[in-house]
């Protein structure tokens, strides 16, 4: 779960609501397993995910409305912060129906009707766990740089969203769940999208995913850390990217640490800005900081 500090500026605009963008950054309707979304495929791949969920037109037709101000917001957060909107993650986003991500597992109901809401919030999953919000989302992807052809892991698979919308870019994105009913209703939701490249299991992310021949071009990190773990950066390939919240659970002072391993196998780091995310849990919890782990 991603909550971000945003500049108060942006906020009172966010809330304000954003107007319907022009231009190259309007969203093309999602195809997702190359068919046109619509309310029957949605419900399709809902059902086909073990959530049926039943809407009107109307109220499908409403989600979709709120789709073009979501796509302005993201890309005006990212020129606010970064300089400038990567095109690969915009057109990620474009491409995804966010709404199939809104579900709380642990209640088995759909949330889709809060999709693309503004101001941008998390949202409950069930389970303690939440989708985070669409502004974070872009923030950390673009942050890692994702490039085709590389190979990418989440801890926290969470609703999933956040490996699809990579998975969208990559060549091969995998994703860690600790929380076991969780993940093994999340991994249900990927191939009703004919998203073939997104590969999940449950396990402790402290640990990486070793079995990953090659390691990785980028490692996100959807949870809070009380420090970066060493695994993680032995999986990260070099010139390879990390963005990992680090911080106290569930305490004011987080902070993002985005990494960076060079050519001859160095990490470099640098201290980002304030967030606040759910606690890692597992290893974490239980294992003493190294010595030598930054941050």
């Amino acid at each position: 779960m991603a909550a971000l500090a945003a500049s108060p500026a942006f906020a009172a605009n966010a809330a304000a609501g954003a107007a319907a963008p022009g231009g190259s950054i309007l969203p093309t309707p999602a195809t997702p397993n190359g068919k046109t979304w619509d309310k029957a495929a949605f419900e399709a791949a809902m059902a086909a995910s073990d959530r049926p969920v039943s809407l009107t037109e109307a109220q499908f037709d409403a989600i979709q409305a709120r789709k073009p101000a979501a796509m302005k917001m993201i890309a005006d957060y990212l020129k606010m912060r970064l300089g400038h909107a990567d095109p690969l993650v915009l057109a990620a986003f474009a491409a995804m129906p966010r709404e199939y991500y809104h579900y709380n597992y642990q209640e088995g109901r759909s949330t889709c009707g809060d999709a693309y809401d503004n101001p941008p919030k998390p949202w409950a999953l069930g389970y303690g766990s939440a989708l985070s919000d669409y502004l974070g989302q872009a923030y950390m992807t673009q942050i890692c740089a994702p490039k085709p052809g590389d190979v990418s892991l989440e801890i926290g698979t969470g609703s999933g969203f956040q490996s699809s919308l990579l998975s969208r870019i990559v060549a091969q994105a995998y994703s860690i769940e600790i929380i076991e009913p969780l993940g093994n209703a999340v991994k249900k939701i990927f191939a009703p999208l004919g998203y073939d490249n997104v590969t999940t299991k449950v396990g402790d992310g402290y640990y990486g995913w070793p079995e990953v021949q090659g390691g990785f071009d980028l490692i996100i990190v959807t949870c809070a850390a009380q420090y970066a773990p060493p695994a993680l950066f032995q999986q990260l390939k070099p010139g390879g990217r990390m963005i990992i919240p680090i911080g106290q659970p569930f305490k004011q002072g987080q902070v993002f640490y985005v990494f960076h391993k060079d050519a001859a196998g160095k990490i470099h780091s640098r201290r980002d800005m304030g967030c606040f995310f759910i606690p890692m849990t597992g290893a974490m919890m239980k294992t003493p900081a190294p010595k030598a782990v930054s941050a």
